[in-house]
């Protein structure tokens, strides 16, 4: 019994290195006798016990390695810690095996050392405005150098880009003066934006003002030239009834009795009003005539009593 076990075990033993299975998710390196023999893909293998062995295993799918941060320098000697993510996958096995003595430690320190040199070719405000850029430039220069190790760099992304403490202090006060230049700015232009509006209102006002004016003297006027119009054609009317009047029998002798009325009507008004006496020459020759005659009688009566 207890030969058959020890049977069953090398048995089994031989059986477990004689079949190999290989899963989707990676890819063996067999040597042989210590030599590189074959890289099997996933699937059933048969191997030669204790002369075949599995020297490698590799993941075939894209694997995430977090870089630690690590303090830069920028092109304007700015303190930075960045820090991001790498992804590679593996596609020659073996340059992976053979090529490089462990991949993923050399692509980390490879991806770190990258970093810092692209960061120090930028400003600090170029790190954060051209981030895709710095992510594009880092995958091309880790991929170019890892080349030999069977591996391609997908992609970089940076995380984290973390300015030094004083830096920090820096930029705030930076920004502060910004935003007090800023704010200064706009009180500027407001106060220019008002001035111009007061003074756009002052002109709009003059000009309303003198456009009434003006409108005002050109109602004015044509309200005159309105009355004086309706007045000529009044009087124009008035006598060419008066002329049709006077060509009807009676016509000159009531114009006459009209006027010797008007003639009297301005007299009493004269004499009333008036401080000084106005005497018509009709009346004045009347009383000429009144004077002459008085004297012509007195002469009259003088001579009468001499004859006596």
């Amino acid at each position: 019994m207890f030969y058959i076990t020890i049977a069953l075990l090398v048995a089994g033993f031989i059986f477990y290195n004689l079949l190999l299975v290989v899963h989707m998710r990676e890819q063996c390196v067999i040597e042989r006798l210590g030599k590189f023999r074959v890289v099997l893909e996933p699937g059933w293998h048969i191997l030669i016990p204790f002369v075949d062995r599995v020297a490698y295993r590799h993941e075939t799918r894209e694997q995430c390695l977090n870089i630690p941060h690590q303090s830069c320098i920028s092109r304007d000697n700015m303190q930075i810690d960045v820090d991001g993510l790498l992804y590679i996958k593996v596609m020659d096995p073996y340059k992976a095996s053979y090529g490089i003595e462990d991949y993923l430690i050399a692509a980390v320190n490879l991806a770190q050392t990258t970093v810092r040199s692209e960061v120090g070719k930028l400003t600090l405000t170029e790190t954060f405005s051209e981030r895709e850029k710095l992510n594009e430039t880092i995958v091309s220069e880790i991929d170019r150098a890892s080349e030999p190790w069977g591996i391609k760099v997908m992609r970089y992304e940076v995380m984290n880009i973390t300015p030094s403490p004083n830096v920090v202090e820096v930029l705030e006060k930076q920004m502060e003066a910004e935003r007090q230049k800023r704010a200064e700015i706009t009180l500027a232009n407001a106060e220019r934006d008002s001035t111009i509006n007061l003074s756009e209102g002052e002109r709009q006002e003059a000009i309303n003002i003198s456009e009434g004016e003006r409108q005002k003297r050109i109602n004015e006027a044509e309200g005159r030239a309105r009355e004086i119009e309706i007045l000529a054609d009044a009087t124009a009317e008035g006598m060419r009834l008066i002329a049709r009047a006077l060509e009807k029998p009676g016509g000159r002798q009531s114009m006459n009795v009209r006027l010797v009325e008007g003639y009297i009507a301005q007299i009493h008004r004269l004499f009333k009003e008036a401080d000084i006496a106005v005497v018509p020459t009709e009346l004045a020759r009347v009383e000429s005539f009144f004077q002459g005659m008085d004297e012509v009688a007195r002469s009259v009566n003088q001579s009468g009593k001499g004859s006596v």
